[in-house]
């Protein structure tokens, strides 16, 4: 296993500990805000985040499926972050209908929003065509030591998101690891 450590100017620096291993950015957790998907129905979002993180390095440790509530979306995230995963992505929920409250079950539990992230989020998927991307209210920050961060629930918006999230994310996750606390 080769374990990524932050140097003193947050880059990563590998230590090999087995040859062929991979490198582990950190822990993650995807949380599904979905109704149908919360009562068994297929996941079809869970999965491709599942996949796309563990081609960016994290170790992904489960999927949660909760429904289009704000407490179960917001007892959700709080889990994870007690839980202490690096990174907790969410997918759906976070378009313009009355049942879309991830952006405030996410506000609710963030010490601080980072802006840059969810912007460079929606830019990426309309300069790829995804004219919904203007429609997303997902937000990204920090709770604790936890980046927390809100996609789209569409394939599309999750690859996209997924390909501009994923290196900032391992950005972020060396700056906080470096912190003496």
């Amino acid at each position: 296993m080769k374990v990524a450590a932050p140097s003193s100017d947050h880059r990563y620096t590998v230590a090999s500990m087995e040859e062929g291993a991979e490198l582990v950015v950190g822990r993650a957790l995807v949380v599904v805000v979905d109704d149908r998907t919360a009562h068994g129905d297929e996941d079809h979002s869970g999965p491709l985040v599942t996949e796309l993180l563990a081609e960016a390095g994290f170790v992904v440790d489960g999927v949660v499926a909760v429904a289009a509530d704000e407490v179960e979306i917001r007892n959700a995230l709080n889990t994870a972050v007690i839980g202490g995963v690096d990174l907790v992505v969410s997918v759906g929920g976070t378009g313009v209908t009355p049942r879309d409250v991830t952006p405030e079950a996410t506000r609710e539990i963030l010490d601080r929003e980072i802006l840059g992230i969810a912007e460079a989020v929606r830019a990426s998927g309309l300069s790829a065509g995804i004219t919904d991307a203007a429609l997303s209210r997902g937000l990204a920050g920090i709770s604790g030591s936890t980046l927390v961060v809100n996609l789209a629930g569409s394939r599309y918006a999750v690859r996209d998101g997924m390909a501009t999230l994923n290196p900032l994310a391992a950005q972020i996750i060396g700056q906080l690891s470096s912190l003496e606390i």
